[in-house]
């Protein structure tokens, strides 16, 4: 390539003042530098390619000086020789240079934090704390700052082993599976092709638990009604384990029924949102043999908030129910 016909110097262009319109101080080869009439100024190529006339704009002086701006010049007639239009390569580098930031901003953490956001609304405040600390405490830690364009199966296992080593194995297992949901997001969105957890949770052993069956047997349910009805203990465990069998709730919902929830009126017993899993108030008919139930504890307990009030209450129930 001949060399271009220089013009400008470092003195000339340092000293070039705006007017009250736009002008121009041309250097060699269609490369100028344009000064506006507020100071400005910036470097231009005026340049053709396909019997088109068009503008490059190279950057803004001083933070591109004359030696730079000259540089970029030569680069952009190199491209022009080879059949490349300046411009376009210039935004294909910066829709290249956008991708790669949104890649490297796209972590683990970064991702599974927008899921958190947009996927746990309607689970209750207390299940949505339990996640939110899984992901924090467990998963962060280990692969939260890895971008998914590098997160690999392995990296997923190796943390969810971390819960293995300390011999929480049912905790490993559910943390397969949030890292899962995170992954399955982060694949609907755009940031992975596959679930990266996928199939991960049989790496992990058999979770040894004791499986007590359900009764079925119409006579061992006839053992069981009567073993509660015969029960004597403490006025609260008497009652509840009474109502159970005809409610149908988790027996942490059945400890902590209030009066304000139970309209005997109505045999109805509203339990509020806040108090269940899915953020949902949840309706239990009630039977007339626990309207019965409620009508013969409300003597002793209905002056006070809670039905079966105790001040180990939490303990013993559970230990019943």
């Amino acid at each position: 390539m001949p060399p271009m016909r220089a013009s400008l110097t470092d003195a000339a262009i340092k000293n070039a003042k705006p007017r009250p319109k736009a002008y121009k101080l041309s250097d060699g080869g269609g490369l100028y530098l344009e000064i506006s009439p507020a100071g400005g100024k910036l470097w231009r190529l005026k340049y053709r390619i396909q019997d088109k006339e068009k503008r490059l704009a190279i950057g803004a002086y001083p933070a591109i000086g004359l030696k730079e701006a000259r540089a970029r010049r030569d680069e952009a007639k190199e491209q022009l020789a080879g059949g490349i239009d300046p411009s376009a390569a210039k935004k294909e580098a910066r829709k290249a240079a956008v991708a790669v930031e949104r890649e490297q901003a796209a972590t683990f953490e970064a991702v599974a934090r927008e899921w958190y956001a947009k996927k746990t609304t309607a689970l209750s405040s207390g299940h949505q704390k339990v996640i939110l600390a899984r992901l924090e405490r467990q998963l962060f830690p280990h692969i939260g700052s890895i971008p998914f364009s590098k997160l690999e199966p392995a990296d997923m296992l190796a943390a969810v082993r971390h819960a293995e080593a300390r011999g929480v194995i049912e905790t490993a297992r559910r943390l397969t599976q949030l890292a899962g949901q995170v992954c399955r997001y982060a694949r609907l969105v755009g940031h992975t092709k596959y679930n990266l957890a996928d199939g991960l949770i049989e790496a992990l052993p058999a979770v040894q638990t004791e499986h007590y069956a359900a009764i079925t047997d119409p006579v061992e349910i006839g053992h069981l009604m009567r073993d509660i009805a015969s029960y004597q203990g403490d006025i609260s465990i008497t009652y509840a384990l009474r109502m159970m069998p005809y409610v149908f709730v988790r027996s942490g919902e059945l400890r902590a029924a209030e009066w304000a929830e139970i309209d005997l009126a109505a045999a109805e017993w509203v339990i509020p949102a806040a108090r269940m899993k899915m953020k949902r108030p949840h309706i239990v008919p009630l039977a007339r043999q626990v309207v019965r139930l409620l009508e013969g504890i409300s003597e002793v307990t209905g002056g006070g908030r809670y039905v079966f009030p105790s001040p180990f209450r939490s303990h013993l129930i559970n230990m019943y129910l």
